[in-house]
Formats: structure tokens, sequence, C-alpha cells
């Protein structure tokens, strides 16, 4: 009888779940679940400067919106926990012990500096740096007297350079190394930990995992880990190391693309912070950093001088002075707005400069805090980024399954069970795979038409959720009515946006300004809602088809079609001129606040 197949997923629990992360563990979940096999999922946390317990919980949550569930793991205890690294380090250290008894690993004390030194001797030499092993081996009576010294105590494992390392992988092939471009690396950190390596292969083994499928870009480190099984007398798991997945532009998809964008935001909008202190209108403060540009109003002069807490002249002669002296008081304004920044982050105006310097990164929840205050889109990269961008689980699953493997035939659109009865690990392609986000959008139109309704409405109520919608003031009937009447939208944020007007106050609508201009402003328009306001107050009953029967009638009164006075009434209760269909939105809002929105829009814009 062949062994059960087990396969894992081992995140680092530093951030949100990258859509690279989330395919690793798709691919190792769909041969679990085709093979009959286990799916476990073990958190990699032994760095416990980068590690945070919301993090971990983000990227389980991130794990359950896919659909992707674990046999063995957090929360479902099996008979290989714990299943976080962080709590299984005696295990480590009795391995760890059997190699530095058998001479397979040793003791070194080198600061990181000493290292640096001589890895800089290397490359002044133009060589590969390979750590130099001593000729006797520091014991452990030697590491105490070092950690009394107050030196770093790590242990390297002694790499076997008698014959070169061949590794045999599924999408690869046959993988030759030498031993000489592998050196003996660190199997234990001086905080006491694993290190990443050797934590990875005690774990494989003692979990039984019989097949390792993971991102190309860890096929160097599969050497280290297969001469370490052999020292340690472990089996080898089958490799498969997938193919990258790129961008439209050609490059990884990486998560440092999100803090680039705002980077450049801020810097090419500095005024955005600024704002929250000196109380002026945006289009105002812009003209002033044209350095040809200055404000003339005496009064906005006194007010950026009281808010800036500088002498009014001052602002005054260098807003009368084009160049230098107009530079130094917008750097003063910018350096304003770092500070404003740096409060409302908790953080320093100096690590602001920095970031904007591109010496320093924000954490990925600061991120996205700061994207929504600037209403910025970031390129979509984690997984939460495409719950919040309204696209569907199934999608995601089905789009992410086609990045570097492939069912065969010209079959995309494919259900969960479809892609498990269909994976075949041998399929893996070599080649990289483009993240097409064209293609993602046209797969979420097709799963929306697919999902059942009910998994549509629990999908919606979360997408509301996470975004904190005002749509969430709607009850289950009403979402429903209101997915039903926004048939064709791409994603759930297009129902949400189309929707959203409902849940506004009838004095507070927010108008395009296009359908101000396009519509409203046209010659009549405001007439013709005089008239529809008049035949609705007295309609009864006040239905869809007494509505639209009204309508088409004024229509046909006008000798115009009936779009020329749809629209109108449209842009009035919704303040844009794409909504759900008119007759369904008018009889969502109810008369008293269809009539109260059309009163507000020609108080609003009559001349």
């Amino acid at each position: 009888m062949s062994e059960k197949t087990v396969t894992r997923f081992a995140p680092s629990p530093t951030g949100y779940l990258h859509v690279g992360g989330a395919r690793t563990a798709l691919f190792n979940w769909l041969y679990a679940k085709k093979t009959g096999g286990i799916f476990i999922l073990r958190i990699e946390d032994t760095d416990l400067s980068r590690n945070t317990p919301t993090a971990m919980q983000q990227v389980m949550a991130d794990l359950k919106w896919l659909g992707i569930d674990w046999d063995e793991g957090p929360g479902v205890e099996g008979p290989n926990g714990p299943y976080l690294q962080s709590q299984r380090r005696d295990i480590y250290d009795k391995y760890l012990k059997q190699l530095l008894e058998e001479k397979k690993a040793y003791y070194c004390f080198d600061t990181p500096e000493e290292v640096q030194v001589l890895r800089d001797k290397a490359a002044a030499e133009k060589k590969n740096f390979t750590y130099p092993r001593p000729e006797n081996f520091p014991d452990e009576s030697d590491a105490e007297k070092a950690k009394a010294q107050g030196k770093p105590v790590t242990v390297r494992f002694a790499v076997p350079n008698d014959k070169p390392i061949v590794v045999n992988d599924i999408v690869r092939g046959e993988v030759t190394f030498a031993a000489s471009e592998i050196g003996d690396f660190v199997i234990q950190k001086r905080d006491g930990f694993p290190t990443y390596h050797f934590a990875c292969v005690v774990d494989d083994e003692l979990m039984g995992v019989t097949h390792v499928i993971r991102g190309q870009e860890h096929l160097m480190n599969t050497p280290g880990h297969q001469v370490l099984q052999a020292a340690l007398g472990f089996r080898t798991p089958v490799y498969a190391h997938m193919s990258v997945t790129v961008s439209e532009g050609g490059g990884k998809l990486s998560k440092r693309e999100r803090g680039k964008r705002l980077r450049r935001e801020i810097i090419d909008n500095p005024s955005a912070y600024l704002l929250d202190a000196i109380k002026t209108e945006p289009e105002q403060f812009e003209r002033f950093l044209d350095d040809n540009a200055t404000p003339k109003d005496s009064s906005l002069i006194n007010k950026w001088a009281e808010e800036l807490g500088v002498d009014s002249t001052i602002i005054a002669t260098a807003a009368a002075k084009n160049g230098g002296g107009n530079r130094s008081l917008r750097n003063e304004m910018i350096n304003k707005s770092e500070a404003a920044l740096a409060h409302k982050i908790g953080s320093t105006p100096s690590e602001v400069k920095k970031f904007k310097e591109g010496k320093v990164a924000f954490d990925e929840p600061i991120i996205i805090g700061e994207a929504e205050y600037l209403d910025l889109d970031l390129p979509e990269i984690n997984v939460v980024d495409f719950l919040r961008g309204g696209y569907l689980p199934e999608t995601m699953v089905n789009f992410l399954a086609l990045l570097g493997w492939s069912p065969g035939g010209d079959r995309e659109i494919m259900s969960r069970d479809e892609l498990i009865s269909s994976f075949d690990i041998s399929r893996l392609a070599k080649s990289n795979s483009l993240f097409d986000r064209k293609k993602l959008i046209s797969f979420n139109v097709e799963h929306l038409k697919l999902v059942d309704k009910e998994k549509l409405l629990s999908h919606f109520k979360d997408y509301i959720k996470i975004i904190d919608s005002p749509v969430l003031k709607a009850d289950d009937a009403l979402l429903s009515t209101l997915i039903k009447i926004c048939e064709g939208a791409r994603t759930l944020e297009d129902i949400e946006k189309k929707s959203r007007f409902f849940f506004s106050d009838s004095d507070n609508i927010e108008y395009d300004p296009k359908a101000v201009k396009k519509v409203l402003l046209k010659e009549g328009a405001l007439d013709i809602l005089h008239v529809i306001r008049g035949k609705l107050a007295d309609m009864e009953p006040f239905t869809e088809e007494a509505l639209e029967a009204m309508l088409r009638a004024l229509a046909e009164e006008k000798e115009v079609g009936l779009g020329k006075v749809a629209q109108p009434l449209r842009v009035a209760i919704s303040g844009t001129m794409v909504s759900p269909p008119i007759f369904d939105s008018v009889k969502i809002l109810g008369k008293e606040n269809t009539l109260a929105r059309i009163d507000n829009t020609i108080e609003k814009f009559k001349s």
C-alpha cells in the first residue's frame, strides 16, 4: 500500500497573505484533495522580531475566505503538532544536539560585522563567499564561555563537499549544485531559535510531508535542505518548484509596489496632509505650490501665517517673490505636512522623510490606511486586496489555479470541484505566468453568473462589511434585490457603488460633476423635474408600472426619447448617470425619499 500524500503550506506571519503565497497554498491543497491526502498549515514564526499574532490570524482568515481549509494546523490539532514553529524549540534542539555530537555542525562566535568583512574580502577577490570552516570545532564549553563574554553564539552546518548535490524536481527536472556553492550555513541563530532551513527540514520529516510544492525562488534552498536531510537520516520529499508569476509590466508581483505608490502620492501631492493643519481650499494651495503663482488674498496669507506660527509679513514677502523665497515657504509648508502625517500614524517627521526618500518602509496596515485616507488605489497584491476589490473567492481560486498550471484543452472557467478532479502535478509549467488583470475581471463576471444566490448574498455581505459600506444598513431581502437589479456588474464593488446612493441622506447626495453638466444643467432639465415631481406627488398607487407609464407619457408629450426625461430623475435621486434601473431605484427609495431628492436637486441647481 502506497503512503498517504501529505502536503503543507508554511507561511511566515509577517503581514498579509500575498497572492503568490495563496497560489502556493492552493496548489498544495489541490494536490492533497486530488490524492485523498492531508494538507497541513504550519506557521513559520521563528523570526520573533517580524512576526505578529494579528498577521497570523489575517493569513488564516485569507485562506478561509478562499475556501482553503487544512486537515492539521492551528485550530485543527492533529498528531504532528504543535503547528507554530515558535512552540517546537525543544524538538529542534534535540536534532541540533545530534548534529553537534556527530561533528556535522559547529559553534561560531562571529559578530555580523566580522562576517561582513569576510564577505567583502571574497567580493574583492571576485570569489563566491563560503564561511571558512575551523579545523577544530568548538565544543559546548567554548560556547558557554563565549556567551559569558557577551559574544554571539550561532551554529553552522558543515556541508559535505565530497560530491555534487542533485535535486530531482518535478517541474525543473534534474538540477545539480556544487557543494562549494552552498558553504556552511547557519542552522541556529544567536537567539537560540533555528533558522528557516533547519526548522523546515525537521518539520517536513516529523510531519510526514511527502510533497513540497513551492515557489521557484526556493529551488536554491533545496540542496542545503537535502544535505541536512541526509545528515539527520531523513528521507527526501518530492519537490516541485512552481514558475514565477509576473505582472503585466514583466516584474514580480511585489508588496513593495504598494509602498512605492503611496510614496509617489505623498511626494506628488504635498498638500494632502497639510490641509489638515491649514484649512484652505486644495486648489488655492496647489496654485501656491506652483513657483510662478503666489497667493494674492491677504486674509489667506494671514490664515496661513497663523497656522504656521510665523509672522504674516514673512509669508507676504515670500509670496511676493518668485523663485527662492517662494520655494522657501513651500518647503516650510511641506515640513508641516510631513509633521501632520507623522502625527496621524504615530511616527516622527524624520521617519516620514526617510519613507519619502525610500530609505524605510511603512507597515502594511499604515499603507492601507493612508491609501484609504487619500482615496488612492493601490496595486492589488494581497488576498485581502481582492476581497476589498469585490472579487469572488471562486474567481480567485479559479484564476490562481491557472497561473503556472493547465488542465489541458481550452477550458478556463472551472469550479473548485472541477479543479480538484483535474489537478495533475505533472502539468505544472516551467515558464513564467502572467497575472492578467483583464482576464481576472472576465473570470469574475463569469463566476458572478454561476454562483448560487445564497452564496452570492453571503459574499456581498462579507464585502460590504470589510469596506464598512453604508449598504450594511440593508437587510438580506433588500441586499438580494440590489444584487438582482445590478446584473451585469463586473465585481461586488460595482454593485456596492451602484447601491450606495440608496443609503445617503436625501439632503446630502454627492453629485457627479459630469452628470450635473451633461444632464441637470441642460436647458429644460429642471423643468422636466418639476413636472415629474408634481406627477409623482399625485401618483396613487406608487408603483413601478405607474412610474413607467407616467415617464413614457411625459416623453411622448415632450416629443423626446424616454432617456431625456428619465435621466434628470436618475441624476436627481442618485447623483450619477449610472445607476440600477430607474423604476427599481424609485421603488426602493420610496415616494417620500424620491420627492425629497427631486426638491433638493431643483433647489441646488436652479439659476
